[in-house]
């Protein structure tokens, strides 16, 4: 065994390349990206996975299921609000089964960090019936990786790996093989009957069946699991999950003698929680995200004699990241508060970056719209989210990727004007190309402004899979007129030409796209680095 520090998503990532994995597949999104990135540097360093970045999680998935179905090992890593773009092939893969072991690697976001919600992805496994296994720390987070794909492959089911936002971007050791497993990457033979990969109704109906009768197994899987840990002593019982087992432990440190399960593993071991329901008179439950595991115990009417108590009775805060402050009033060890800040400290909010681009496009939108009574400004999710702050509040809506585009479709069809909007070049990559395609149709009264900055700035300056002269010919072939398609360099010394032609577009009663081109300014930085100019090679 070697010993590495790992962040808990690279020590998803490293357990992939362990566990032989073949290509590995998402969508960058905090706080999930690290995943890939750490993959695809292993594949850069010589190693034999595939990593690669998709257009949107729904593709991501969808390859990674065809490496499944191949007979290959594949990973796909996305945060909680991606896999609701995925979810599409995910719940259907769950019917269909696989074939090489397939770990869904999910990162939720409690206290939404960086997240438009707090979605608990558990809901999901459970909606589609597949396993799903919860990391407590980054020694499991590494641990339980390998064994989903082992997993996966008996069940021949997807197996989600649920990380939250402290696990992924906490650093730990985390003792690892010294290289991929022997074996894990050779290919499994072909399944028998393909038509089980055909979701027609007559196939579909069989495949669930199929996913009905193997429930008892992933239940008994569950049950006998060694992630899984239950201690009885006192009549108060606690049951806590995933990375609230921490908070749990050191509150309480070996002091207590309460009992105590910590749930890694799903569906739930029924059988260990009766075990400490029937020899507790008092259980609270702890778990980072819904109250998942607390609703299905209490049921709808509640428990009879015993007390639950945890973010449903308000015992624990029902909203935001759990820490041990937020825990140790339930347990009645209040850890002392984490000291406020300095009330002299001048508060700090996100803004974009100096030399943005987005700035320089915002300045333009902002003064061609300026004499308009009620300009309503749809927008999307990326760094130019933060056009609504000041000075620009330029951004009057961010609802969820590829929103902007069918948003003001709608308030077109509903007679509002002037109606615009912004996204960027990979957010238009993931899910904005299919708006546009209605928006043509019906030649809507809108301007659509193409913040394309070339990357995917928000989460690091991944590759964007559409910019450059390659969206401009992507626009054309989805039926922009080319007399009302534009491109624009989003500069200080072109802020009035670039405001008056919006202007222009503005005043065209159908559809415009402006296109504002300039690289992120991180980007530029980066290849000032890498590539020196030739005057300072000379």
């Amino acid at each position: 065994m070697a010993t590495d520090i790992l962040l808990g998503d690279e020590a998803v990532g490293l357990a992939a390349v362990h566990a032989g994995v073949c290509g590995a597949f998402g969508y960058p999104g905090t706080p999930a990206t690290e995943i890939i990135e750490f993959i695809a540097d292993r594949a850069a360093a010589g190693a034999a996975p595939v990593a690669e970045w998709s257009p949107n999680e729904k593709v991501a998935y969808e390859a990674a299921l065809g490496v499944s179905y191949a007979g290959r090992r594949a990973l796909v890593a996305f945060k909680h609000v991606g896999l609701n773009v995925a979810a599409d092939p995910f719940m259907s893969s769950a019917l269909t089964g696989v074939n090489g072991g397939l770990v869904v690697a999910v990162a939720d976001d409690p206290g939404m960090h960086s997240s438009q919600s707090e979605q608990d992805s558990r809901f999901y496994g459970d909606f589609a019936q597949i396993p799903v296994l919860e990391p407590s720390n980054q020694q499991e987070a590494y641990d339980m990786t390998l064994h989903a794909f082992e997993l996966s492959e008996r069940f021949e089911l997807p197996v989600m790996v649920r990380l939250v936002t402290r696990l992924a971007h906490s650093r730990s050791n985390v003792r690892t093989l010294d290289a991929p497993a022997s074996g894990a990457a050779r290919p499994r033979p072909p399944v028998k009957d393909p038509s089980d990969w055909t979701l027609l109704p007559v196939n579909a109906r069989r495949r669930y069946r199929r996913l009905l009768e193997v429930q008892p197994a992933l239940l008994a899987e569950s049950e006998h699991s060694h992630f899984n840990r239950l201690r009885l002593l006192g009549r108060r019982g606690i049951i806590a999950s995933g990375i609230a087992w921490n908070y749990v432990r050191e509150l309480l440190r070996d002091e207590s003698g309460d009992s105590l399960l910590k749930i890694a593993t799903y569906p739930l071991p029924a059988t260990r929680i009766r075990e400490l329901v029937d020899h507790c008179d008092e259980i609270v439950v702890v778990e980072e995200g819904f109250p998942f595991i607390e609703r299905q115990l209490r049921g709808l009417l509640g428990m009879t004699g015993k007390i639950i108590r945890g973010r449903f009775t308000g015992d624990i805060p029902r909203a935001g990241e759990l820490s041990p402050d937020a825990v140790g009033p339930a347990l009645g060890r209040a850890r002392g508060a984490i000291p406020a800040a300095a009330p002299d400290l001048a508060a700090r909010p996100p803004r974009l970056c100096d030399g943005c681009p987005h700035c320089d496009a915002f300045r333009a939108l902002v003064e061609a719209t300026a004499h308009d009574a009620a300009p309503i400004l749809f927008s999307d999710i990326g760094c130019y989210t933060l056009g609504a702050m000041p000075p620009f509040r330029a951004v009057h809506s961010c609802v969820d990727m590829g929103a902007s585009i069918a948003m003001a479709h709608g308030a077109a069809l509903a007679g509002s004007h002037p109606v615009l909007c912004t996204i960027g070049d990979s957010t238009f990559a993931h899910s904005g190309m299919t708006a546009l395609l209605g928006a043509v149709r019906s030649d809507a009264n809108l301007t659509v402004i193409i913040l394309d900055n070339a990357a995917v700035a928000m989460t690091g300056g991944q590759e964007t899979a559409l910019t450059g002269a390659a969206l401009m010919t992507a626009l054309v072939g989805l039926g922009v007129r080319p007399e009302h398609l534009h491109r624009i360099e989003p500069t200080p010394k072109h802020l009035a030409e670039n405001a008056a032609l919006i202007r222009r577009e503005i005043e065209h009663r159908g559809l415009s796209v402006i296109v504002a081109h300039r690289p992120c300014i991180h980007l530029r930085r980066r290849e000032t680095v890498t590539q020196p100019r030739a005057e300072a090679m000379v």
